[in-house]
């Protein structure tokens, strides 16, 4: 069964590493040849389980030979989580006036994303879970990458990372507009993510009490939908290009 996909393309990077990159679009950063919005597309068709595809973004996006393998490139809108909206609404209309069952979310500056990697997050998300999103260990991560440091979230069953993949319910995301846009504003600090949760899941966090079950049910609570952290994921779907030094590994290490 086909699964729809969106993707976002509108991080920025600025100053000197935009400098270095040739572009202040992450989405077209080139590496081997081709811009990472192009890797992203090829990998997405190689799994055989991708359907529709939407792609958004501002105008050296839209306007870009890029997203040619795309089904749409649509403009994009005022934040992150309006994109998403914005792509949710095409594929509506595209399906006579009804959302997917669930749409893949996934963004457009992983470098090493492989179709095996999006294929094991496909097949080890449950039917029933309306958000699912890729967890990978730090020792996991760092086997696939060695010599590259990130920051890892501390929890009480592990180090992790986030992958920037999400299987989503539409309805979901419809539903609770309002925190994920507060998400997105804090996706960066740990602790602004943590406070959404409440402030006993601060003190846990700090104290290294809380665990990803822990996360999964007050998730629930808070969202009243279900939500699963997929355990085990590969490392290629958490490598994001966000910082220089991401970059210069990926120039090192990529592949055509």
């Amino acid at each position: 069964m086909s699964i729809d996909a969106i993707l976002p393309a509108g991080g920025r990077i600025s100053g000197d590493f935009a400098r270095e990159t040739g572009t202040e679009i992450k989405a077209l950063i080139a590496l081997c040849g081709r811009t990472l919005l192009e890797r992203t597309l090829a990998t997405l068709r190689a799994t055989g389980r991708v359907g529709r595809i939407v792609v958004i973004g501002p105008r050296e996006v839209v306007e870009h030979p890029c997203p040619h393998a795309a089904d749409a490139a649509l403009m994009e809108a005022g934040s992150g989580p309006a994109n998403i909206v914005r792509g949710m609404e095409w594929l509506w209309n595209a399906s006579g006036g009804r959302y997917p069952e669930r749409i893949l979310i996934i963004t457009t500056d992983l470098p090493f994303l492989t179709a095996q990697a999006v294929t094991g997050f496909l097949d080890a998300c449950p039917a029933d879970v309306d958000v699912c999103l890729p967890l990978t260990r730090r020792r996991e991560f760092e086997a696939g990458f060695p010599g590259l440091t990130i920051e890892y979230v501390r929890l009480r069953d592990g180090q992790w990372t986030m992958g920037c993949a999400f299987l989503v319910s539409p309805t979901a995301i419809a539903n609770n507009r309002a925190m994920i846009e507060r998400a997105f504003a804090g996706r960066k600090s740990q602790i602004a993510m943590v406070r959404l949760l409440g402030p006993l899941f601060i003190v846990r966090f700090l104290a290294r009490r809380l665990t990803v079950a822990d996360i999964e049910r007050r998730g629930l609570q808070l969202l009243g939908c279900t939500g699963a952290g997929i355990r085990g994921c590969a490392p290629e779907l958490a490598l994001d290009i966000d910082q220089p030094q991401d970059y210069h590994y990926a120039l090192l290490n990529c592949r055509r």
